[in-house]
């Protein structure tokens, strides 16, 4: 059990989450001289971010720009998202990718360039990658840079309730059993969705690690800050179906940025691969309730992504944790097409917050999957890790100036 009194109880920003968001976060207030405290109801590593594997967006390319990146994020989320927070996500993603590969993340490379992958929705080839490990690389690059600026991530140190009593926030915090209370100027809100606890609801798979579960967001509800879209909860439309090791896992989208097509149980194509996510899931969907899908050995709806269309060399570089996966639970995706459904993976809603992460409470922020805006009802793939470096880095900045 950790010793409660390992937990400082004072700081200027306190952060919560470990994931990308509140990585970056923690680390730009540190930056900016803020005494930073993070804290996680999980282990210092638990996060949806590690998890993340497709990729990340930025308008490097020759033939693309931050408006043409923006318009696509506005069509994908059928004109629901927040055009000032689009602008903002994506006129500063070139940056971001700077910024990260300074940090240490080493993104694919195609030549002399990058190696650039068109993603759902997009107009363009724009999807950076870490072979198909993007977030965890990301994650871990961060973790390294918060370590070297000498910020501890204080890991099973669960935010149960904050107040604001004098202008200033009381975080009451449950580490193990044992109850701790840290006072801080601000806070910044990076804890993720609640698509796990969703899910469990529901009993359906998910992508989600167990930590996401959504309760900091309804502490912030509380507390009077404001929501939106709520009740929009995204799909990945891959989904591993069987085998059982791999029921839940997120087949990688750039499968279908690499050729891989989506057939029916009568092996017909029904939908373009490379439609937004949400369309390429209702139409999978679509293909089993109306008898053209295949069912799971036990039991579940499924159809085809025929991964065979994949070259080797190809799958080798920008596939080798899918590819390691599925060969040891028995199946060669380069030989054999692999059962795939939509499952539970993202909330697109979530707090209300402006350009620089500040939500409708005074002195409180929120970055990453707990806000809402930045993609509307609908989130193209690879702007998840763009948002949290965006947004989580503006968020924590803002804090600590506020703090001050």
């Amino acid at each position: 059990m950790r010793p409660v009194s390992s937990l400082p109880t004072r700081a200027d920003v306190l952060v919560v989450g470990s994931g990308g968001a509140g990585l970056a976060a923690a680390w730009a207030a540190s930056r900016e001289g803020a005494r930073t405290v993070l804290i996680t109801k999980g282990s210092p590593a638990s996060c949806n971010t590690g998890k993340a594997q497709g990729g990340i967006q930025a308008a490097i390319g020759g033939d693309d720009s931050p408006e043409q990146h923006a318009a696509d994020v506005y069509r994908s989320s059928h004109d629901t998202a927040d055009m000032e927070l689009v602008s903002v996500l994506t006129g500063e993603a070139p940056e971001a990718i700077a910024w990260l590969e300074q940090l240490g993340v080493e993104f694919s490379r195609e030549g002399d360039g990058y190696r650039l992958a068109r993603c759902g929705g997009a107009s363009t080839r724009r999807l950076l990658q870490v072979g198909d490990r993007t977030g965890h690389a990301i994650a871990h690059a961060l973790r390294g840079a918060l370590a070297a600026e000498g910020v501890e991530i204080h890991g099973h140190a669960a935010l149960t309730a904050f107040a604001k009593p004098n202008g200033h926030f009381t975080a009451t915090v449950d580490c193990e059993g044992q109850t701790a209370t840290i006072a801080a100027g601000t806070v910044v809100l990076a804890a993720g969705g609640r698509c796990y606890a969703e899910a469990s609801r529901r009993g359906v798979l998910t992508t989600n690690q167990p930590g996401a579960t959504g309760e900091v967001a309804a502490l912030a509800r509380e507390l009077g800050a404001a929501a939106r879209d709520e009740d929009s909860l995204q799909h990945h439309p891959n989904g591993g179906a069987w085998p059982p090791p791999l029921q839940g896992y997120s087949i990688p989208e750039t499968t279908r940025s690499y050729g891989a097509l989506l057939v029916n149980g009568k092996g017909e194509r029904f939908i373009d691969e490379l439609a937004p996510r949400d369309t390429v899931a209702e139409a999978i969907v679509k293909e089993c309730d109306e008898g053209r899908g295949l069912t799971t050995p036990d039991g579940r709806p499924a159809v085809l992504l025929d991964t065979t269309q994949i070259e080797a060399e190809v799958a080798d570089q920008v596939l080798p944790y899918m590819m390691r996966r599925y060969r040891h639970a028995g199946i060669d995706p380069l030989t054999e097409p692999i059962l795939t459904y939509p499952v539970l993976h993202y909330q697109n809603g979530g707090l209300v917050i402006d350009r620089d992460g500040r939500t409708t409470v005074e002195g409180l922020f929120a970055a990453g999957e707990i806000t809402g805006g930045v993609h509307g009802r609908n989130r193209m793939m690879g702007n998840s890790l763009l948002d949290c470096t965006v947004f989580g880095r503006r968020a924590g900045r803002a804090a600590a100036a506020d703090a001050r």
